[in-house]
């Protein structure tokens, strides 16, 4: 549990470890541009901040809900001193397309300024404690996915400007998903795809939203956050993702979520 002084507080229930909790409140921090591993479903408490995404950037108000597929990159920007509070949840995208019997989804829009809605994701962005409350919640999953998502064939995330290099970009994707902690070079990749880095850089960027330097860093900091959520040491975490030395994740993993991972760690619950 978090200590009085941190508005972050994460709930990962036993009952359902397929899914996280992340509660902020009176938060008046900003986010570096970022995605997570799984479906991110969120909902404004209050205050407001600006959403930046591939279709962004939006303003977000009290009452507001945000969802993300996997792999998307966003950022939240609150005006210079007006804390904002939020929830988000966390579901495992495996788990989430085992259920489904899909590949992958997609969310019809990202922003959602519907009552309805938002009556539906306050009620799954509660913390839960026995196996009928988790049955619960994936049966409101269930029903929020069927009036905001559509099916689709690929788990990798669409390019925002496609091209005949997307089928190279593909493979190189997934070697960074299958080995994040791999010193893989920028001009390695670029001779898998037969591009200059130049233009392997520029055509990366046009299909993901990020560079591949912070493409594969926030694929290591997603790597740790679930090693040290299943109890992993911080050391040993930073260790296997790869990054240089324990300081080097503290600095990444703060830019990132807005606290440091051995509040991470401390605040599952």
């Amino acid at each position: 549990m978090t200590s009085s002084a941190s508005p972050h507080r994460f709930h990962r229930p036993p009952a359902a470890p397929w899914a996280e909790l992340r509660h902020s409140a009176a938060s008046a921090h900003c986010f570096r541009l970022h995605m997570h591993a799984e479906y991110s479903i969120g909902i404004v408490d209050a205050g407001q901040t600006v959403f930046h995404h591939a279709m962004g950037p939006q303003p977000v108000h009290a009452g507001n809900v945000v969802l993300l597929e996997p792999h998307s990159w966003h950022a939240c920007n609150p005006a210079p001193g007006a804390p904002w509070a939020y929830r988000m949840l966390f579901i495992n995208a495996e788990w989430l397309h085992a259920r489904l019997g899909v590949t992958a989804l997609r969310f019809s829009q990202r922003v959602w300024a519907d009552a309805e809605i938002a009556q539906l994701v306050d009620l799954l962005c509660r913390p839960i404690e026995d196996s009928a409350a988790a049955h619960q919640l994936a049966s409101g999953l269930d029903k929020l996915l069927t009036r905001c998502a559509n099916a689709c064939h690929s788990a990798q995330p669409s390019p925002s400007d496609p091209s005949g290099d997307w089928a190279e970009l593909q493979a190189v994707l997934q070697q960074l998903h299958a080995a994040p902690a791999a010193e893989l070079t920028v001009q390695a990749l670029a001779r898998q795809c037969g591009m200059s880095a130049t233009r392997f850089i520029r055509r990366f960027k046009a299909a993901t939203g990020m560079t591949p330097g912070s493409y594969r860093l926030n694929l290591r900091i997603n790597g740790a956050r679930r090693l040290l959520a299943s109890g992993t040491p911080l050391s040993e975490a930073a260790y296997t993702m790869g990054f240089a030395d324990q300081a080097h994740l503290q600095r990444a993993f703060k830019a990132h979520h807005s606290l440091t991972p051995g509040n991470y760690a401390q605040a599952q619950r």
